[in-house]
């Protein structure tokens, strides 16, 4: 299943990180792990933040996804499930209308 991985990485945190010279082998490490299909860092209510689609087959993997970020930089993860507009066409969306109204 297509998921938006959303993390929120406390200042702090990273900033000690970019201090001890270890942020950018950390976040190489995490993504090489992880193997997103998208990735983008961006700012979040004032702290450093990243965006990923990441593709998780069962449920039991999503640990995996989230516990390196919990614990190389005490980030904040959520999960949203998304679709692309070939997913979203296969949801027969009239015939759910019909039946629902």
């Amino acid at each position: 299943m297509r998921m938006l991985l959303n993390v929120k990485i406390p200042n702090e945190q990273f900033n000690k990180a970019v201090r001890d010279g270890s942020a950018g082998q950390k976040l190489g490490s995490i993504l090489e792990e992880i193997k997103p299909e998208a990735v983008y860092f961006t700012e979040q209510n004032g702290r450093r933040g990243a965006i990923l689609i990441i593709d998780i087959a069962d449920p039991s993997k999503i640990p995996s996804f989230a516990e390196p970020w919990f614990l190389a930089f005490n980030a904040d993860v959520e999960f949203r499930i998304v679709m692309t507009p070939q997913d979203l066409e296969k949801a027969c969306l009239e015939e759910l209308g019909k039946k629902w109204s």
